[in-house]
């Protein structure tokens, strides 16, 4: 398949998912898709992983920022927005708006989405969501949020 159209792949696959429509990711995933960051294996538990993500952010959107082809191989910078009203792996709703970004890197096989790595930054998600805090020797190492 052309670079092209594997970006479409991908394209497709965030739209639909970000839209709960898991009737694609049957579709575009391939029966043995390995997501290595998540350690996950199969459609069903990438299925049972994006569930449980809408349930603690039911508004969550995704926006691929940028997205690059090479090979067999997509890289997509995303940018996620939700509020958290549900329960989210096991973090009670707290109501908050958040932001949080992420690098992925997908590899497609004859049309199909057989693995991906995912780089989220989980660390400032939690703080955003109030359950983790910097110590004072902390607060000295990171910087302050610019965005």
């Amino acid at each position: 398949m052309s670079l092209e159209e594997n970006k479409a792949i991908i394209r497709r696959l965030v739209e639909a998912v970000y839209k709960q429509n898991l009737v694609v990711v049957d579709e575009l995933l391939a029966p043995d898709f390995v997501e290595h960051s998540f350690q996950l294996k199969g459609l069903e538990s990438m299925k049972q992983t994006v569930t449980m993500l809408f349930k603690g952010f039911p508004d969550l959107h995704v926006t691929i920022e940028d997205i690059a082809a090479e090979g067999n191989k997509v890289w997509d910078r995303v940018t996620a927005t939700g509020t958290h009203t549900g329960e989210y792996r096991g973090i009670a709703p707290t109501g908050k708006k958040i932001t949080f970004t992420g690098v992925r890197i997908w590899r497609i096989i004859d049309g199909k989405v057989v693995e991906r790595t995912s780089v989220f930054d989980f660390i400032d998600l939690f703080k955003k969501l109030g359950i983790i805090e910097y110590t004072e020797q902390g607060k000295e190492l990171f910087l302050k949020d610019v965005s």
